[in-house]
């Protein structure tokens, strides 16, 4: 694949799921309230011994318990996707400083998204989910920094064929 043909493919990823994170930010409080709610009771389904027998109170409880920490994990793991992406993106540009450039631009993006909220029913604008998202976006950087760096010593390291 071309390096122009990479680049189109990176950008189509990065802006598909910009609209993914834009589309959950868009939705009224109630609605996703919910939607961590339902996590929160698949979680307990999955780790909690005995969660089926409960009775749907103590479920719901439990739901409730954390649906908090299951919010802050969402904001981290897509703003995580959205820095591996934004990497990438860059990466695939030969953009100088490319890491620096994609946390920049999640972080960014992350504050435009929460300026969103502040028009979603329900939802407000959080300057700490600003922070979250920006070290998500930057935990993403690094993984995808890391990675490359990995498969690139594997690569040079392969021993040469006879």
């Amino acid at each position: 694949m071309s390096k122009n043909n990479k680049s189109v493919v990176w950008l189509i990823i990065t802006v598909v799921w910009m609209t993914v994170i834009f589309c959950f930010s868009a939705q009224p409080a109630d609605v996703s309230t919910d939607t961590s709610l339902h996590v929160g009771m698949a979680i307990g389904h999955m780790i909690v011994p005995g969660f089926s027998e409960m009775p749907k109170e103590e479920q719901m409880d439990y739901a409730e318990k954390i649906e908090f920490p299951v919010r802050k994990m969402a904001h981290a793991t897509e703003y995580a996707i959205l820095g591996c992406l934004l990497t990438n993106l860059c990466l695939s540009l030969t953009m100088k400083k490319a890491y620096m450039w994609s946390w920049l631009m999640g972080s960014a993006y992350a504050a435009t998204d929460e300026f969103h909220q502040l028009f979603v029913p329900g939802r407000s604008g959080q300057m700490t989910d600003v922070m979250l998202d920006s070290v998500g976006c930057l935990v993403g950087c690094l993984l995808t920094c890391l990675i490359l760096h990995l498969v690139k010593n594997m690569h040079l390291s392969k021993p040469a064929k006879l």
